[in-house]
């Protein structure tokens, strides 16, 4: 029996094999063609700006430590890839949320073999906006009191070393937290009873969340591992009792 931390990696795998199959190509397809047009208006902002940005984390140093500045510069790129890596994820799931949502739905049809869910329309795609945003929002609450403590982290001086390791677990952690809420949310499991169970499966939530994250930094293959990374965590939430969360809600 494998590792609970090597159960995780394995969803994501299995969920990009289902996101290519022709019945859920269409809640594929939309949520794909409005992320590649983000991502690439995004990646040439950010290839204008990303030696400033560099420039404006990275220490100031004396001149007898300057040799240490070719040795912690690749790391503020790090620091920086990650926060546009942060940013571009962010905007691209709330704006998708309601696609993502549909999408984990279609997907636990296929697991599962029955359909418990509303049959597709493009009302009920309108209807779930309000609920998919406001659950996008609580995650927002979530992320960004964490998120703007690192932040300032990041620019301390000589502490910001550590600020590089500290964003990579806590984006590891919060790739778990955003697409196993999808079906979570469409069980209606509240937020905090949602993290409570992510806890209870902490290895497996963070070997998913890690290759998620992985997959999710390569420039073109993130916007095709989104959608897989919603099967992949809705697969997670069946084969791991997600549904048992909500008998016995803790």
């Amino acid at each position: 029996m494998p590792a609970p931390a090597l159960t995780g990696p394995q969803y994501l795998g299995e969920g990009l094999k289902l996101v290519l199959r022709p019945g859920l190509r269409l809640f594929v397809l939309l949520p794909l063609t409005v992320n590649l047009l983000l991502f690439a208006a995004l990646i040439g902002f950010a290839i204008q700006e990303f030696s400033g940005w560099v420039d404006a984390l990275m220490p100031t140093l004396p001149d007898w430590l300057g040799f240490l500045q070719y040795l912690i510069w690749p790391l503020f790129v790090l620091l920086v890839l990650v926060l546009v890596f942060f940013t571009f994820t962010l905007l691209a799931n709330i704006i998708a949320a309601p696609f993502n949502g549909f999408l984990a739905e279609k997907v636990e049809v296929v697991v599962r073999g029955t359909d418990d869910f509303p049959a597709f329309s493009w009302g009920e795609l309108l209807a779930m906006i309000p609920r998919t945003m406001g659950r996008e929002m609580r995650k927002l609450a979530y992320f960004l009191p964490r998120a703007g403590a690192l932040l300032i982290l990041s620019f301390v001086p000589g502490v910001n070393l550590l600020a590089t390791p500290l964003w990579i677990i806590f984006g590891i952690w919060m790739m778990a937290v955003q697409y196993i809420d999808y079906p979570a949310d469409n069980h209606k499991l509240g937020w905090n009873e949602m993290l409570a169970w992510l806890r209870q499966k902490r290895w497996q939530s963070l070997g998913f969340g890690g290759i998620t994250y992985l997959a999710l930094m390569i420039p073109f293959v993130n916007v095709v591992m989104m959608p897989a990374a919603v099967a992949g965590a809705t697969l997670f939430w069946v084969r791991e009792g997600g549904d048992k969360q909500l008998a016995d809600p803790r």
